[in-house]
């Protein structure tokens, strides 16, 4: 299985960045996929999820109404959209799936991981 994220720049605070992930060698359409991402000293935390058919979206609160998770199962691709972004946010940000349909906010749930991609948010 490999995830491979991609889309992680430098923006100004109050910017908008696109992430993608890109999934091969696993059912892409049967599998949950997660965002998360990781500050320099802190642990992951859980940004964003989707259910494998994107029926159903979760995100962590301190993104509702900013960020939007959504996946192409035809392109086996999922995609994090981040608006009105804050220097806190500033991390590498992971794409991870699960072999379960239903998204969740826990790390430990998601099987596969990708390698990561590193935004800034500069103030």
């Amino acid at each position: 299985v490999q995830l491979q994220a991609s889309g992680g720049r430098l923006v100004q605070a109050g910017g908008s960045l696109s992430l993608s992930c890109a999934a091969s060698g696993l059912t892409f359409s049967t599998s949950a996929m997660g965002w998360f991402r990781q500050a320099p000293g802190k642990e992951r935390e859980f940004v964003a999820a989707i259910s494998s058919r994107a029926s159903t979206t979760y995100y962590a609160d301190s993104v509702k109404g900013r960020f939007t998770i959504s996946r192409d199962n035809a392109r086996n691709m999922v995609t994090l959209q981040m608006n009105s972004l804050k220097p806190e946010e500033t991390a590498v940000y992971y794409c991870a799936a699960r072999r379960l349909s239903i998204g969740s906010s826990y790390p430990a749930h998601y099987d596969y991981w990708g390698q990561g991609t590193q935004v800034t948010v500069s103030s």
